[in-house]
C-alpha cells in the first residue's frame, strides 16, 4: 500500500483522494486550531502561496488526540482557517494520529524516522511530513520544527517537480 490509496475525507464531508497530489510535493500536517503551535498555520500557508503553483501542496489533517486541541466541527475549522489564517490549502476531516484508532495514512508515516533516527507515535500538533513525488521519500519534521525553517525549505525546494 502507499499514502496515496489511503481513503480520506474532505473537511465538509465530501470523500477526498489522496492520489490527486501523486505528482506533487506534499507536506502533511496535522493540525489543531486552540494550540500553542496554531500560529505554524501562517508559516504553513506562506509554503503554500510560495510553491503551490510550483508542484507543492500543504494537507491539513485536524486531530483533536493532544489535551483536546481540536474540538470544533468541520464548519468551525473551516471557517477558524480561512478567516484567522487565509488557509486556501486542502483541508482533510478530523483523523487519529496515535493509538487503536489511528488513521491508516499514519499508520504508515508513522514509520518514517525523523533525523534523529526516530519513528513512532506523533508527539504533537503540528507534526510535518514531506512527502516526494510518487512518495519515493517521506521527510518528517518534529512539532517545533517551523514551517519556515531552512530545512523545510530545502527539502521542498530539491523535491519539486520539473
Amino acid at each position: 500500500m502507499t499514502i496515496y490509496e489511503n481513503s480520506v475525507q474532505v473537511l465538509g464531508g465530501e470523500a477526498g483522494n489522496l492520489e490527486d497530489y501523486r505528482d506533487k510535493v506534499a507536506l502533511i500536517v496535522n493540525v489543531a486550531s486552540k494550540c500553542g503551535l496554531t500560529p505554524q498555520y501562517e508559516g504553513l500557508e506562506q509554503l503554500q502561496r510560495t510553491y503551490g503553483d510550483k508542484g507543492f501542496t500543504v494537507l491539513g489533517f485536524p486531530c483533536n488526540q493532544f489535551l483536546g486541541q481540536e474540538p470544533g466541527t468541520s464548519e468551525e475549522i473551516a471557517t477558524f482557517c480561512s478567516t484567522t489564517y487565509g488557509v486556501s490549502f486542502p483541508m482533510f476531516e478530523k483523523i487519529e494520529v496515535n493509538g487503536e484508532g489511528r488513521h491508516r495514512l499514519y499508520e504508515e508515516l508513522t514509520k518514517v524516522q525523523d533525523a534523529d533516527g526516530e519513528a513512532g507515535d506523533i508527539q504533537w500538533n503540528f507534526e510535518k511530513f514531506l512527502v516526494t513525488p510518487g512518495a519515493t521519500e517521506i521527510v518528517r519534521f518534529r512539532p517545533s520544527v517551523e514551517p519556515q525553517d531552512p530545512a523545510v525549505i530545502a527539502a521542498i525546494e530539491a523535491h519539486l517537480p520539473g
